[in-house]
């Protein structure tokens, strides 16, 4: 028998029509020789610190080296505990059932680092040591899939690509969990969350946020004219700029006294554009943000989506190339599209033309090639799905199509000494543009101007004084924090740094949507329409953090370097690792070290059970500030949210006021005081209704 894994059941119901394991069964399907099982995403993880013995936070715990990482099945909260979610553990035994009685075993999980971890730690976590053959596809179309498992790799030739995904995730473990413990030690109170890649991030939202916050707009002026030729009118700015307003309006004067300008000089030349390259995930992500407001998690999720529904290739790549072979494949989904309303006539027109070339690099084609569309047609899609696809199949015909001409013209004149400028632009071959009509957008510039050669003399039919002031860098959007992850090395000051991280961004095109939401949960940024903007508490981090290497973005992209090197075999994976370790006790004693104002434990209370701690407050419980101490009072009793008064309230006086609308069980409402009991659970205490007063432990 032989076992085929994937990641997801969706995936897992493909493949088993293809190898015709038709049965269903409890976690599998089988027929033909063949079982296919399924994972739900990662199933196994890191083990959190309690399992090697660390309970609580403890500033001598600090930093936690685990002599070696133990794996455990997908842990869910119960109460105030987290335990084995027993969904996982139930798949879990099912396919060590199947693992232990199979012939060989078929890797299908998706074909990338995160893909390979997710089977890596299933395959290890339950102790096999069978050899395997791993199943690398790029789209999950019939055919794909076929020819995938036709071709079918050795495991063992992508040890390297596990040990770079084994090596990220421990290193997200040794800096997240020691840093954020560090933190919120130092802070004393809150829950604060610090990581290798997410910092950084959140580094560059506050610094933009903060240069644009304290940025002092200056004042200054410009001449313009109006003028025209041939019934052709255009507008044209002066090249100086005046800091004065009275300079600027001495020279008006002169100007209006003048009445004509004359063209000093005239340049035109043809420009030809060469269409873009076709998107890799990361500026799929940054144009869907740009033109459609979408997230960058949520294009990859309909990214996904659509992967799955066998009408995209695979979404997380980082590559805008094609190899020569699949250039061969290109005619053949040209002529798809030719039955796709929106593209038919376009695609028509594009059959059987000379395709331009300028995508096929084979050299610089990663683990999967950019986006295209399959050879299926989509059926029935969502809205959003069918504009992410439309995105990608416009642009796999923008990019096979010819170049844009243009003709630029750069005009200059001049009127009393003064200088001013215009330039236009006009499409005489659209080429590529003509799939969506677009203009020419990365030009200001796109006026038409009359035919215009140097020497003419022409009116000038208005002018004025306009006022004008600098402004800041905008606020970073989805769109534009990408393109900074990306090109990270432009955030930096220091030349050197600059041109080591030349190539090397932070986090990955998979990664780089997690991590801003990561942020978004944390609560430490927030949308202003499309701007992202750091809160109170994200401010607060940036604040003790900015000068500590956990926010050093060199640092955290010399280690993205280091983990794509390791799956090219050219870095070992021990002396990263030690290399982390090294990084995470510097940052861990710089935490610890750093006297935080903001956050002081002895803010709060003195806790009433074991007078040596301070009540904490958080957005959940409030609970004391002394490990040891197991005082807790969750905010959410009876379905009411208890504020910081109440609580306050009741840890001094040991007992809140009247609380009323405090809801049971049954959905019926009543009022109540709350309490301490003798072990410091918190009661009811009913108001005194003639009778002597009866209290009830809170259930």
């Amino acid at each position: 028998m032989k076992v085929i894994i994937a990641e997801k059941p969706s995936v897992a119901r493909d493949i088993a029509l293809i190898v015709g394991a038709k049965d269903r069964k409890d976690g599998y399907m089988e027929g033909n020789g063949y079982t296919v099982t399924w994972g739900f995403g990662h199933l196994v993880g890191l083990a959190m610190p309690e399992v090697y013995g660390f309970e609580g936070f403890r500033r001598e715990n600090l930093p936690i080296f685990p002599e070696r990482f133990q794996l455990v099945p997908r842990q869910i909260k119960d109460g105030k505990q987290y335990k084995d979610d027993p969904g996982a553990v139930k798949q879990l035994a099912v396919i060590k059932g199947l693992f232990d009685k199979s012939e060989s075993i078929i890797c299908a999980t998706d074909a990338g680092r995160e893909g390979e971890l997710i089977f890596r730690y299933i395959y290890h976590y339950l102790g096999c040591n069978k050899p395997f053959s791993r199943l690398w596809i790029s789209s999950l179309t019939d055919k794909a899939i076929r020819q995938g498992m036709e071709g079918l790799k050795n495991g063992k030739e992508y040890d390297n690509l596990y040990r770079s995904a084994k090596a990220r995730s421990e290193a997200d473990w040794l800096v997240g969990i020691n840093a954020s413990q560090a933190l919120c030690l130092s802070a004393g109170r809150g829950v604060f969350s610090l990581g290798r890649v997410q910092t950084p991030t959140l580094m560059m939202i506050c610094n933009r946020y903060m240069e644009n916050k304290n940025f002092t707009p200056q004042k200054y002026w410009q001449l313009q004219v109006k003028s025209g030729k041939d019934n052709i009118s255009f507008v044209a700015l002066s090249t100086g700029k005046y800091e004065k307003k009275d300079e600027a309006e001495s020279n008006l004067r002169q100007i209006q006294s003048s009445g004509t300008l004359q063209v000093t000089a005239a340049d035109r030349k043809e420009v030809s554009q060469e269409p873009p390259l076709l998107y890799d995930l990361t500026t799929l992500q940054k144009e869907a943000n740009v033109r459609h407001s979408f997230s960058a998690d949520k294009t990859l999720s309909i990214a996904q989506s659509l992967y799955e529904k066998k009408v995209m290739s695979y979404p997380r790549t980082g590559s805008r190339y094609i190899s020569d072979d699949v250039f061969e494949i290109i005619p053949e989904r040209i002529r798809l599209l030719a039955s796709y309303p929106c593209f038919a006539a376009y695609a028509t027109a594009l059959d059987g033309q000379s395709l331009n070339n300028r995508s096929v690099n084979a050299a610089k084609v990663t683990d999967h090639h950019a986006l295209l569309i399959t050879e299926n047609l989509p059926g029935d899609l969502s809205p959003d799905e069918r504009t992410i696809y439309e995105m990608v199949a416009a642009r796999m015909l923008e990019s096979f199509s010819g170049k844009c001409v243009m003709e630029k013209t750069a005009v200059t004149l001049q009127v009393a000494g003064v200088d001013f400028s215009v330039r236009g632009s006009i499409i005489k071959v659209p080429g590529w543009r003509s799939v969506l009509n677009l203009s020419d957008e990365d030009e200001q510039e796109n006026t038409t101007l009359p035919e215009l050669q140097q020497g003419d003399i022409l009116p000038i039919n208005n002018s004025d004084v306009l006022e004008k002031q600098t402004k800041p860098r905008p606020l970073h959007t989805e769109s534009t924090l990408l393109a900074a992850m990306e090109t990270a090395a432009k955030e930096l000051e220091n030349e050197e740094e600059r041109q080591a991280m030349k190539e090397v961004g932070i986090g990955t095109p998979a990664t780089r949507a997690a991590i801003i939401e990561t942020l978004f949960s944390r609560d430490y940024i927030r949308r202003e329409k499309k701007s992202l903007v750091p809160t109170e508490k994200g401010l607060a981090v940036h604040t003790i953090v900015k000068d500590k290497k956990i926010a050093d973005i060199s640092m955290t992209g010399s280690w993205e370097s280091a983990l794509a090197k390791i799956e090219t075999g050219e870095t070992d994976a021990d002396t990263f690792h030690r290399g982390i370790e090294v990084y995470a006790a510097q940052i861990t004693t710089e935490l610890l070290n750093t006297t935080i104002s903001i956050a002081s434990a002895t803010d709060g209370p003195v806790c009433p059970k074991c007078k040596q701690g301070h009540v904490l407050f958080f957005n959940k419980i409030a609970k004391c500030s002394d490990v040891d101490c197991s005082l807790k009072i969750f905010r959410n009793i009876c379905n009411k949210q208890l504020t910081d008064k109440q609580i306050t309230e009741l840890v001094t006086k040991g007992k809140t006021s009247v609380i009323k609308g405090l809801q049971g069980k049954s959905g019926k409402t009543f009022d109540a005081a709350l309490a301490f009991d003798a072990q410091f659970n918190v009661t009811f205490s009913f108001p005194d209704k003639g009778a002597q007063s009866k209290t009830k432990k809170k259930k």
